[in-house]
C-alpha cells in the first residue's frame, strides 16, 4: 500500500510538469502552473510592442527623411527604404538557424539585442573625424547618450545643406560620409533585429503545452493577438513618432524609438523566471543537407514497398532525448531512398525516417513560400509609394494642423487591429461550427483570401491615382504643387492594406511555424520573413525596371520624383494584373500542398514510452533494494 501511494504521489508530481520537452534554462523540467502561459506571453507581448514601435518609428518616415533631408530622388530612396527593409526581413535566416543549432531561443534573443543596443553610444568615434565647431551645445549633449542614426539625423556636418522644398534645385546631395553614416547605423539595427524577429514569436508559442486542453486551445488564438501587439506597436510609431519627426524634430523623433527598444529589453529581462525554454537540437540545415546528400548518392536505389523496412531509431531513443518520432509519408518520396539500408552506415549515407521527414515538411513549404512574394511586394509598395502619395494632396485639418503623409500608415494599424478582432472573436466560432476546424478555415484558405483583398486593394489604388491625375490636368500642376484633393482619399487603400494584411500575415506566420517540424520551428517562421525580405528587394527591382522600360524611345516614364507628371495609375495597374496571376498560382500550390501530419498523438507516444521507461527503471532499483533488504 505504502507503495502504491508512492507511486501514485510520483504520478501526480510528473503531471504537474509540462509534457512538451520544455525546461527552464538550467535543463530541467517545469511545472505547468508556475511558467509559460499567458503570464509569460505578456513579458513577449510587451517586448514586441515596443520593439515594433522602434524599428517601424525609423521605417514609417524613412523614404521622406530621403528625400527631404539627404536629397534623394523617389527612385533613389524609394530603393533605399525596400533594400534595407529587405535585408532586415532577411537576416532572420541567421537568427533561426543560431537559435535551432546552438544557443535556443531565449539566449539568442539576448544577444541580438546586445547588437540591436550596440550602436549605443558615448562619444562616437565618429565624432572625432568631423568638424566638432559645428556642433551646438544641443547635439554635444545629445552625442553622449544616443545612438549613431541619432547622431546622423542630428549632427549638422552629417546633413547635406538644403535650400528648402521651396528651392529644391539647389539643395547640396549628401556626401559619401553622411550617407555611410546613416546607412551604417540602419544596417547594424537590421543585423540586431535578425535574432528578435524569428525568435519573439516562436518563443511565445513555446510558452503553451500542447499536451494540456487549456493551453493547447489558448495556442490557437496566440498569433492573432501577438499580431494584435505587433500592430498596436505600430500604431504608436505609425502616429505619435512620425509628427514629432516632421514637426518637433528628428533628433527627438529617433530617440523615441531608442528608448522604446530599451524599454523592450527591460521587460522581457524581467519576465526569465516565467519562461518555458526549448534545448537548440543542431543545425538545421545539417539535417537537411545529410537527407539531401543520402537520397542523391543512392538515388539508383529502390524504395522498399513496406515503409518498416526503412531505417528508423527505437522510440526509446527519441523518447529519451525528448524528440519526437514522425511517421513516414508518401510524399516527396525520392527522399525516402536516404533511408534505404544499402550497407553503408555514414550520417551522410543514411539518415532516419524521422529526419527524412523534417525534411519533407521544410521543403513541402518553398512553393507556398514562393506564392507570398507578390503579395510582400504589395506590402513594400504601400510602405513607400502610397506614403510619397500622400505629400502631393491636401494635408489640412482645420487652420493649422497638417496630418504627416505617413500617419496614413495609421489606418492600415487600425484596420488591422478591427480585422483581427473580428476575425478571431467573431469569425472564428461561427466559421468552426460550420467547417468543424478549430481555426475557423485553414490557414491557406486564410492566406487567399487576404491575396483577393490585394487584388481589390490595388485596383482601388489605380482608380484613385487616375482621379487625382485628371485633378492636376484641370488645375494645371504638371510642374509641380499640391492638389486640391483631401489626403483622406487615399483612405480606402490604407484600410484594405491593413485587412489583407490581418489576413496574410497572421496566417503566413502561423503556416509556416505549425507546418515546420519540432526542431525547425525558428527557421520554419523565418519563412514568413524571408517572404517579405525577398517582397522588398523585389520590389526595388520592379520599380527600377519599370522605371526603365516606360522612359524607352523618349517616353517621360510612369515613375517619377514629380509624381504630378508620373503614371502611378498605369503602375498599380500593373500590379493588379500581377496579384491576379499570382493568385491563380496560388490556387494550384494550395490544392497541392499535403498538410503536416498532427503528430500531438505521438507526441504521447513518445512521452508514454519515456515514461514507461522510466517506471520500469524504478521498479528494477526498487526490487533490487528490496531483496537487499
Amino acid at each position: 500500500m505504502a507503495r502504491n501511494s508512492a507511486e501514485e504521489a510520483q504520478a501526480e508530481a510528473q503531471e504537474e510538469y509540462t509534457k512538451d520537452g520544455s525546461m527552464d534554462l538550467k535543463g530541467n523540467p517545469v511545472l505547468r502552473s508556475k511558467s509559460g502561459g499567458w503570464t509569460a506571453c505578456s513579458f513577449i507581448v510587451a517586448f514586441e510592442i515596443f520593439e515594433r514601435m522602434a524599428s517601424y518609428g525609423i521605417s514609417s518616415n524613412l523614404v521622406i527623411f530621403l528625400t527631404n533631408k539627404l536629397h534623394q530622388d523617389i527612385i533613389t530612396s524609394a530603393n533605399n527604404v525596400t533594400n534595407w527593409v529587405g535585408t532586415i526581413w532577411l537576416t532572420p535566416i541567421i537568427g533561426a538557424y543560431i537559435a535551432d543549432a546552438h544557443l535556443g531561443r531565449y539566449k539568442t534573443l539576448i544577444a541580438a539585442s546586445a547588437v540591436y543596443l550596440s550602436v549605443m553610444i558615448y562619444k562616437p568615434i565618429v565624432l572625432e573625424q568631423i568638424q566638432m565647431n559645428t556642433f551646438s551645445q544641443e547635439f554635444g549633449c545629445v552625442c553622449k547618450g544616443m545612438c549613431l542614426l541619432i547622431v546622423a539625423v542630428s549632427v549638422p556636418s552629417l546633413k547635406p545643406t538644403s535650400c528648402g522644398q521651396n528651392h529644391p534645385d539647389c539643395n547640396e546631395k549628401a556626401s559619401p560620409l553622411q550617407l555611410g553614416v546613416f546607412f551604417s547605423a540602419l544596417y547594424i539595427l537590421a543585423i540586431g533585429t535578425g535574432g528578435t524577429k524569428p525568435n519573439i514569436a516562436i518563443m511565445g508559442a513555446d510558452q503553451f503545452d500542447e499536451f494540456d486542453p487549456k493551453e493547447r486551445a489558448q495556442k490557437l488564438s496566440y498569433f492573432n493577438w501577438w499580431m494584435f501587439s505587433i500592430f498596436f506597436g505600430t500604431f504608436f510609431a505609425t502616429t505619435i513618432v512620425v509628427y514629432i519627426q516632421e514637426n518637433v524634430g528628428w533628433t527627438l523623433g529617433y530617440a523615441l524609438p531608442t528608448m522604446g527598444l530599451v524599454i523592450a529589453v527591460v521587460i522581457f529581462l524581467i519576465g526569465t523566471p516565467l519562461y518555458r525554454h526549448r534545448p537548440p537540437s543542431g543545425s538545421p540545415f545539417t539535417k537537411m543537407a545529410k537527407v539531401l546528400v543520402a537520397a542523391a548518392i543512392k538515388w539508383r536505389s529502390k524504395v522498399p514497398y513496406d515503409p518498416k523496412e526503412l531505417y528508423e531509431l527505437d522510440s526509446e531513443e527519441y523518447a529519451s532525448n525528448r524528440k519526437y518520432k514522425i511517421n513516414h509519408t508518401q510524399t516527396l518520396r525520392i527522399l525516402d531512398k536516404a533511408a534505404v539500408k544499402t550497407g553503408p552506415t555514414s550520417p551522410w549515407m543514411l539518415c532516419p525516417v524521422t529526419q527524412v521527414e523534417e525534411t519533407k515538411q521544410m521543403l513541402r513549404m518553398i512553393p507556398i513560400l514562393i506564392a507570398t512574394f507578390v503579395p510582400s511586394i504589395m506590402v513594400a509598395q504601400g510602405n513607400t509609394l502610397f506614403v510619397k502619395q500622400g505629400t502631393t494632396l491636401n494635408r489640412s485639418i482645420g487652420p493649422h494642423f497638417k496630418i504627416p503623409p505617413a500617419c496614413l500608415q495609421a489606418f492600415i494599424t487600425v484596420s488591422m487591429l478591427f480585422s483581427i478582432v473580428i476575425y478571431d472573436r467573431w469569425l472564428v466560432p461561427s466559421l468552426r461550427k460550420w467547417t468543424k476546424n478549430p481555426r475557423g478555415i485553414t490557414l491557406l484558405q486564410r492566406l487567399g483570401i487576404g491575396i483577393v483583398t490585394h487584388i481589390i486593394m490595388m485596383t482601388i489604388a489605380s482608380l484613385t491615382e487616375h482621379y487625382r491625375l485628371r485633378a492636376v490636368k484641370a488645375h494645371g500642376l504638371e510642374s509641380g504643387g499640391e492638389v486640391p484633393i483631401t489626403i483622406f482619399i487615399l483612405l480606402p487603400q490604407f484600410v484594405l492594406l491593413g485587412v489583407s494584411d490581418a489576413l496574410i500575415d497572421v496566417a503566413r506566420t502561423e503556416f509556416f511555424y505549425d507546418q515546420a517540424p519540432e526542431t525547425m520551428k525558428s527557421l520554419g517562421t523565418s519563412y514568413s520573413y524571408t517572404s517579405l525580405g525577398i517582397g522588398n528587394f523585389l520590389s526595388t527591382f520592379l520599380l527600377s525596371t519599370v522605371s526603365h522600360i516606360t522612359k524607352k524611345k523618349g517616353h517621360k516614364g510612369w515613375i517619377l520624383s514629380n509624381l504630378n507628371q508620373a503614371r502611378l495609375d498605369y503602375y498599380y495597374a500593373f500590379f493588379t494584373i500581377l496579384n491576379l496571376l499570382n493568385f491563380f498560382v496560388f490556387l494550384v500550390l494550395a490544392r497541392l500542398y499535403v498538410y503536416k501530419t498532427e503528430n500531438t498523438e505521438q507526441k504521447k507516444d513518445n512521452v508514454a514510452v519515456e515514461k514507461s521507461t522510466q517506471f520500469n527503471e524504478d521498479g528494477i532499483e526498487q526490487d533490487d533494494a528490496e531483496k537487499q533488504d
